[in-house]
């Protein structure tokens, strides 16, 4: 009798679970963009969020919670209910080297549940125009010869850009100080406004600032030139060979969202990915659609305990550390 009870409430529950999913979404719902408006984590998600609420049937929205490299956006959206309504958006920085950087008081894989990886970016190097480099080669011995170091700006301690500044340190021997903001879309500013000297940038952020001739490109981090810079060098090319860094994105939800919503929201962001006019949108910006087989919330979870097992080590030995 008492097995036929706990049964038949099993039943029940697994029932009320199918029956919420299955209204998923009945209101808005909330991507949470852990940097600020106006930089590439924000444009990207934006572009998704209007083409995933066509797929979902309701208005999906972006909120911007910034602070401390994106852990406190990451942060907020983990501790929401687990009821699909909120979406954290993050990347290389905020879902991998945070782990390794900040005392979180949160699990990066085991309080999350992945949802879809989005488009990746290259790295670039660029300067404000007044540094007087023209080449990679000419720019890394411009630092190595200064008498107080260069300053980087970054989007704070753990971020993409951050982890790239270092990587660039490791792999040359320059040193360089960190200037953090609160998203590289105000570093950006900052460097047009010749207050920084330069940055490890994502490609989507710098590209355009780089044709209109306010700063200086000089070489993508990749193995290959970028459709959207064909006329810049990768590292490999201006002398820096090895230095390949791409920062992907993803989605994720609060741990023990329901499968079946899971399974929704996968299904919005890959739709919105293979929509022609936003993979248009994405590529003008640099970025690289992920392969068709890398679409799945499966793929999310293991390239990011790849990535996490890649970075740690690195991160950990520069010491890199914010309470």
């Amino acid at each position: 009798m008492r097995r036929a009870i706990l049964a038949a409430l099993t039943a029940i529950l697994a029932f009320g679970g199918i029956a919420r999913a299955d209204k998923f979404p009945s209101r808005p719902i909330t991507i949470v963009v852990p940097f600020a408006a106006g930089g590439p984590s924000d444009v990207m998600a934006r572009i998704l969020a209007e083409r995933m609420k066509t797929t979902l049937g309701e208005t999906v929205l972006v909120e911007n919670v910034t602070g401390a490299g994106g852990s406190i956006g990451v942060g907020r959206a983990l501790r929401s209910p687990p009821d699909g309504y909120t979406i954290s958006f993050g990347h290389l920085g905020t879902h991998v080297a945070n782990g390794a950087v900040y005392k979180l008081g949160y699990d990066l894989v085991g309080d999350l549940d992945p949802v879809a990886l989005l488009p990746s970016n290259p790295m670039i190097v660029v300067s404000k125009n007044a540094v007087p480099a023209k080449t990679l080669g000419e720019l890394i011995a411009w630092i190595k010869a200064k008498p107080a170091p260069a300053t980087a700006g970054t989007a704070g301690a753990g971020s993409g850009s951050h982890i790239a500044g270092l990587y660039l340190e490791n792999i040359t021997g320059a040193k360089l100080q960190y200037v953090p903001y609160r998203g590289t879309g105000p570093a950006m500013n900052d460097l047009v406004a010749g207050q920084i000297d330069l940055m490890v940038d994502q490609l989507s952020n710098s590209i355009n600032q780089v044709r209109a001739g306010t700063i200086r490109g000089y070489a993508v981090t990749d193995t290959r030139r970028a459709e959207s810079a064909s006329d810049i060098p990768t590292t490999d090319e201006a002398g820096l060979p090895g230095f390949h860094m791409t920062l992907w994105s993803g989605l994720w939800v609060p741990k023990n969202t329901p499968k079946e919503i899971v399974t929704r929201l996968n299904a919005a962001a890959t739709d919105a990915l293979n929509d022609p006019a936003v993979r248009k949108q994405l590529e003008n910006l640099g970025l690289a659609m992920p392969p068709k087989d890398k679409l799945t919330p499966a793929a999310l979870g293991d390239w990011q305990k790849a990535e996490i097992a890649k970075w740690w080590p690195m991160i950990k030995a520069a010491n890199v550390k914010v309470d």
